[in-house]
C-alpha cells in the first residue's frame, strides 16, 4: 500500500465509526481503496437523509481533528473473540486458518479485525471529503464514497 492508500484505508475505519454512531450500521459488506478515494458499504435498515450523511462526515472529520491514536493489538483469534465478541468482524469472514488477528482500535469509536496497514493517529488521515452515497433498498446496503485531502 502507498502512503496515501494507508491514509485512505484508515479513513474507512473512521467513517465506519461515524456510520455506526449516526445510523447504527454495525456490519460492513465491502470496502474499496484506490489512491485517495475510499468506499465503504454497510448494512443499513433504511435510507439515510442528507442531514444524516452530512453528520457522518462532520463526525468523521471531528475524529481526525481529535488526533486519536490508532491502537493495534495482535491476539490469538480465540482470545480476540472472547475479548471483543463479534464487534471485530464484518460480513466478509476472516478465513478459519487465520489464527492470530490484528485488531485495529480507535478508542470509543471503532474496532475491527484488519490485516492492512494504518496510520498511527487519526490526524495523519487528513480531511475526509464526502463524494457520494447511494442506498440499495432491496439489499438494505448503503454505499458511501469519500476522498481524502
Amino acid at each position: 500500500m502507498t502512503e496515501i492508500e494507508i491514509r485512505t484505508h484508515t479513513a474507512l475505519h473512521v467513517v465506519k465509526g461515524a456510520l455506526r454512531k449516526v445510523l447504527g450500521a454495525k456490519w460492513t459488506a465491502s470496502t474499496y481503496v484506490s489512491g485517495n478515494h475510499g468506499r465503504i458499504t454497510v448494512v443499513a435498515n433504511s435510507k439515510p437523509s442528507e442531514d444524516d450523511m452530512n453528520k457522518v462526515f462532520e463526525l468523521s472529520n471531528s475524529k481526525v481533528v481529535e488526533n486519536l491514536p490508532i491502537v493495534i493489538e495482535e491476539l490469538p483469534r480465540e482470545e480476540a473473540e472472547k475479548k471483543y465478541g463479534d464487534e471485530i468482524y464484518d460480513l466478509f469472514p476472516v478465513p478459519q486458518e487465520v489464527k492470530v488477528l490484528k485488531i485495529i482500535i480507535i478508542p470509543e469509536w471503532n474496532i475491527n479485525a484488519c490485516n492492512k496497514s494504518h496510520t498511527k493517529t487519526t490526524s495523519e488521515i487528513g480531511k475526509i471529503v464526502y463524494d457520494y452515497w447511494r442506498y440499495r433498498n432491496s439489499k438494505k446496503l448503503l454505499e458511501v464514497a469519500f476522498n481524502i485531502e
